[in-house]
């Protein structure tokens, strides 16, 4: 990672995102898969909340170690047709900004997707981290 956002501008960047994911929304009957584009939108917008919520309480370091979480537990989905699994598709492209903002080394971004579950995979493959453990680095 690059030098360390503050709170703030970690909260100013997530804000940036959630606006344009809103206009995406309001924009989505113009595309080819309205339903499948507003569906993207509104799954961007609801992690870029999440985030800000969790930065509210915690540390941006903290906050880009939880987003990790977040993406390793996403089913991967890359390679299916454009309108199937919009709501993955979404969460993984809010996640991949949130990378970006932060400045967040690719190859600890390459790590994190080599460890998705694969899509249909059993529940206890992607469950979440238990609460008030930390992610396992490395493996």
């Amino acid at each position: 990672m690059k030098e360390q956002m503050t709170t703030d501008q970690l909260l100013q960047g997530l804000k940036h995102y959630r606006r344009i994911a809103r206009q995406d929304m309001l924009r989505a009957p113009e595309t080819p898969y309205p339903q499948a584009f507003l569906t993207h939108a509104e799954s961007r917008r609801e992690v870029y909340a999440e985030l800000s919520a969790y930065a509210g309480e915690h540390a941006p370091d903290e906050v880009t170690l939880y987003a990790l979480d977040l993406y390793r537990r996403l089913p991967f989905v890359t390679g299916t047709p454009e309108p199937e699994h919009p709501d993955i598709k979404g969460r993984e492209n809010a996640l991949e900004n949130y990378f970006l903002l932060v400045g967040l080394d690719p190859k600890t971004r390459r790590e994190a997707r080599s460890k998705r579950p694969k899509l249909g995979a059993a529940p206890e493959e992607a469950a979440p981290t238990p609460a008030g453990e930390t992610p396992a680095a490395g493996g």
